[in-house]
């Protein structure tokens, strides 16, 4: 057992064993930072006082605008990063304590996007996911494709468009075709949707030609952060064929600020589902791949309370990380750190754990309705959307915060 000298609610999602890495600032100027309880701890003012000197000669990462030159000095460094500052966040005589300045409440910092993102992947990776969507579109006794279960299917997304939470969104507009309509028509999308996701951060670059095996895979892999992946439904309805999800997915995406390592995470390994029939070799892997991460999806309705419409679990992944990244290798795809990778809609095993309104409403067709007494189908505007995620076992808890966007109308 640890206990900091600093004052942690009991329920922080930010405890000793967290220290998650981010970008934050208090005027023009960024820095590298962590949160313990609600504290954000400037890790730039540290550094000038030498107290990572024994750790790193380049101090100048902890001052720039992303955490990229961080990550990049690799996990042998970052991680004594993160247990120094554990070790002296619980040592009675740490010379942080005279060190004031650089500590500040969290929400006097703003919380910027943690990484430059020079590619990201969206994964399709919930079979509970995949099922349902199978059964709305396609044939309900044949829901998946036959490649499903054999690969971990993804398409590239659009980087420039994820944004850091709290970031309002505003509602997309693109092509729709009415089901009793010859042609289609141009507007603001009827079916906003989220999508309750986890992503993960890349940590080490490769170089084309290269793969990445799974036992490879976590040494590849820096931490993990929350996301939604916006969705307009029927804007991807009409568009998605023959090639895959485009301007009904890349209007938007949130992130966290904050990124969990997978040190942090370690203790809340669990295995996955059985994965029949026996993948390919370069797919396989030994030990426990899945994270036991609760999840959470909160729809606000403006000047409204909150209302929690999901809980799910990242633990019922059917293909795990270290398999989404070997499989995105293997062909010689080159990934850089910063790149960012997400799971793909996260859906359980019974109704209150569905990762989307797609699923939830059943296409719209049982709207849920809030606690004020408006019901919803898909999301409105006024409608702030927060996605919540922590890990709890015994006496530890890890968690990542929250991500939320409000949904401002379509621009003119």
């Amino acid at each position: 057992m640890m206990n900091s000298w600093i004052s942690i609610p009991e329920q922080s999602d930010f405890s000793i064993y967290n220290i998650p890495f981010g970008i934050g600032s208090t005027g023009t100027t960024p820095f590298v930072c962590t949160r313990i309880g609600d504290q954000v701890l400037n890790l730039n003012t540290v550094a000038e006082t030498g107290f990572f000197k024994d750790i790193t000669t380049d101090l100048s990462v902890f001052s720039q605008r992303t955490l990229n030159p961080f990550i990049a000095l690799g996990k042998s460094v970052t991680n004594q990063v993160r247990i120094a500052i554990q070790k002296t966040l619980t040592d009675e005589n740490s010379p942080l304590k005279n060190q004031g300045d650089a500590f500040m409440p969290y929400e006097k910092v703003e919380m910027h996007l943690p990484v430059e993102i020079g590619d990201y992947t969206d994964f399709y990776s919930s079979i509970e996911h995949a099922t349902n969507v199978g059964k709305m579109f396609r044939d309900p006794d044949n829901a998946l494709l036959p490649n499903w279960r054999h690969l971990p299917v993804g398409y590239h997304g659009r980087a420039s468009s994820i944004v850091v939470s709290g970031t309002p969104v505003h509602r997309p507009k693109g092509q729709t075709k009415p089901v009793d309509a010859e042609n289609p028509v141009f507007g603001p999308t009827k079916r906003l949707d989220f999508e309750l996701e986890m992503g993960f951060v890349i940590g080490k670059n490769t170089q084309i030609g290269d793969s990445v095996s799974t036992e490879q895979a976590e040494e590849y892999i820096f931490g993990m952060a929350l996301f939604n992946d916006w969705s307009a439904r029927d804007v991807q309805k009409w568009e998605y064929v023959p090639l895959g999800p485009f301007l009904a997915k890349s209007f938007a995406s949130g992130m966290s600020p904050w990124i969990v390592t997978l040190e942090a995470l370690d203790p809340f390994r669990v295995p996955g589902p059985a994965q029949e029939p026996e993948v390919l070799p370069y797919l396989q892997y030994t030990g426990e791949k899945n994270y036991d991460i609760h999840l959470e999806v909160i729809i606000t309705p403006e000047n409204g309370d909150e209302n929690i419409v999901s809980k799910s679990n990242f633990k019922y992944m059917y293909w795990n990380m270290c398999q989404q990244l070997a499989h995105h290798t293997c062909n010689g795809c080159n990934v850089h750190i910063g790149d960012l990778m997400a799971s793909g809609t996260i859906s359980g095993k019974d109704q209150e754990s569905l990762g989307s309104m797609l699923e939830l409403t059943l296409g719209g067709k049982k709207p849920i309705t809030l606690s004020n007494g408006e019901s919803r189908s898909f999301i409105q505007d006024g409608d702030t959307v927060t996605l919540r995620g922590w890990c709890a076992k015994e006496n530890l808890r890890v968690g990542f915060g929250e991500v939320y966007n409000k949904i401002l109308p379509a621009k003119s």
